[in-house]
């Protein structure tokens, strides 16, 4: 009887046992699958000059169906940073969609001099298309200086061309860059006397009658008005007092102060363009990505979309108002509402659970250094035009020559190297020897030559990020860094470009399908946001990806 007893329990147990693993089998196959499922739609917001402790200093004050939606019910990378220099929007926007650095996809600024023609050029500018929707070359944009892959591109070429692609944004290269080279359009806000989105031939032959519509609405020209705080200015107590010596302000306004009259003020501040600077340019982009998902269907079939959205006036109201102002936190309460719309519209047309989004910026910005100066914060301002003379002055001195330099731009000097031949000087012997004079002057923190960046693999602090940004083809000869908190920009307003904490550290939260609650404070990169995309749709990285799928945001 015993026997037959522990038969028994043997038994139940070895049944027991088998039906857990078949369980256990049952549940990792749904999780597998569930982790596969592609989402109809991926959402890419970039905000422009958006500073990581917006999220956390506005915290209070935002609804909660906005920031608060994404940073409580999605993931956020707490300690997320650029690793390269310049952190500037063009090469932001190209990083944040390619997963790579300027050093491969070859945006390293938003201008640059060009070494093979002898003169600046604009990171989208293409003479090679027409303008649509406008007769100014406005439109003459497209992606042809960019030279890598999108997730956005990868995702077209693993559909065979069937998921759609939209880029949207007020700046032609917050627009263009992210939507890659496959795009079905990249649309970007002409201002002036005009107010309309527009295009170029490099997409498309004329305009959808959706965006025809949308431009020969009043909606546009409605936000030309008043713009006062949202709430009471006195509940504003995370930024400083409205009237201040560190902003800059509008034309035809004798104090940057509330409120702002948009339609008395738009002729003294290049007509439509004015709304750029004010939290409406927000609206205008919100209202049109709306409307952009029904005018293409976004999200109604059984292949992956992409949408690239930036939100470009924080940047503009940040340069002219600066990041402590009450004009920014104003933009910011304000952008809530409007992402906080986009993403009901999200849950409405295409349905909560079908779409993931991710939001992030093409890079933060600094305190006004004057502002800095107030609180004997250590801080100041380069002045290009002396360093220019100084320079020059040395090399007429030490090589007698006063055509050796072509150009100084984006903390960059390029070298004549024409000159150089012809005068029988050594590269190196001229680049060192700059290095050694300037880094002696005023404000110049440290400096490097371009052939360093080539021979020298760096692993860790500015150096790695400068080599990053360091493209051998497009870059010049003289790197140089300047002190913390020290801009070349005037006295008011905010700017960014550098390698130091409050230009590289911003947010980045993933919401919706595919992604799980949480946060972490493991340093991420803004290179990293493209494979985990791409990890997300199952489909190959974007040909010159650097960065790491972030597996831990993952559901």
């Amino acid at each position: 009887m015993k026997n037959l007893t522990c038969s028994v329990i043997i038994t139940l147990l070895f049944v027991f046992t088998i039906q857990a693993q078949q369980q256990n089998s049952k549940n990792k196959t749904n999780k597998d699958n569930t982790i596969q499922t592609q989402p109809k739609l991926i959402v890419g917001i970039v905000v422009d000059q958006m500073r990581y402790d917006y999220l956390t200093r506005f915290y209070n004050k935002y609804s909660n169906g906005g920031f608060k939606r994404m940073m409580d019910e999605g993931f956020n990378c707490k300690n997320n940073h650029f690793n390269y220099v310049p952190t500037y929007t063009a090469p932001g926007h190209a990083s944040v969609y390619t997963g790579t650095t300027p050093n491969y996809h070859g945006i390293i600024g938003n201008n640059w001099y060009d070494k093979e023609i002898n003169k600046t050029v604009y990171c989208t500018d293409d003479d090679s298309v027409q303008s649509i929707g406008t007769t100014d070359d406005a439109g003459k944009m497209s992606p042809t200086r960019m030279k890598t892959t999108t997730f956005a591109d990868e995702n077209r070429l693993y559909t065979q061309l069937r998921g759609k692609t939209i880029g949207i944004a007020l700046k032609d290269r917050g627009a263009i860059l992210p939507a890659g080279h496959t795009a079905n359009a990249a649309y970007w806000f002409h201002g002036a006397d005009e107010g309309r989105w527009i295009s170029s031939t490099f997409y498309m032959k004329q305009l959808p009658q959706w965006v025809q519509n949308f431009n020969a609405s009043n909606q546009i020209k409605s936000y030309l008005k008043e713009w006062n705080t949202l709430y009471d200015i006195a509940t504003y107590t995370e930024s400083g007092p409205d009237a201040n010596t560190f902003e800059g302000g509008f034309n035809g306004k004798d104090a940057a102060t509330f409120p702002y009259d948009l339609m008395a003020l738009k002729d003294k501040n290049s007509g439509f363009d004015i709304l750029k600077a004010t939290p409406y340019g927000n609206s205008i982009t919100a209202d049109f990505a709306l409307a952009a998902i029904d005018g293409e269907a976004l999200g109604k079939d059984e292949f992956t979309d992409v949408l690239a959205v930036s939100f470009s006036s924080p940047d503009y109201v940040g340069h002219n108002f600066g990041v402590n102002s009450k004009e920014i936190q104003d933009t910011y309460l304000r952008l809530d509402k409007d992402l906080e719309r986009l993403l009901n519209g999200l849950d409405a047309k295409v349905g909560k659970g079908n779409y993931t989004v991710f939001l992030t910026a093409d890079h933060a910005a600094i305190e006004v250094p004057s502002y800095l100066k107030s609180l004997n914060i250590p801080a100041g301002y380069f002045d290009g035009r002396a360093f220019k003379e100084k320079l020059s002055v040395f090399m007429k001195a030490r090589f007698n020559a006063e055509d050796l330099v072509e150009n100084i731009s984006n903390n960059q000097i390029f070298l004549n190297r024409s000159k150089l031949l012809e005068m029988d000087l050594k590269l190196d012997d001229v680049q060192e020897a700059i290095v050694n004079e300037i880094i002696a002057y005023d404000h110049i923190d440290k400096a490097y030559t371009g052939m360093s960046m080539i021979q020298t693999s760096f692993t860790k602090g500015v150096e790695e990020l400068i080599q990053n940004g360091y493209n051998q083809k497009r870059s010049g000869d003289v790197i140089y860094v300047l002190d913390p908190a020290v801009i070349s920009y005037g006295l008011t307003g905010s700017t960014h470009g550098s390698s130091f904490n409050y230009d590289t550290h911003v947010p980045l939260l993933f919401y919706g399908h595919g992604i799980k609650q949480g946060h972490t404070y493991k340093k991420t990169h803004i290179t990293d946001i493209a494979p985990t995309m791409s990890a997300i749709l199952g489909i190959g990285f974007p040909n010159a990806a650097t960065g790491q799928p972030l597996e831990f945001v993952f559901d």
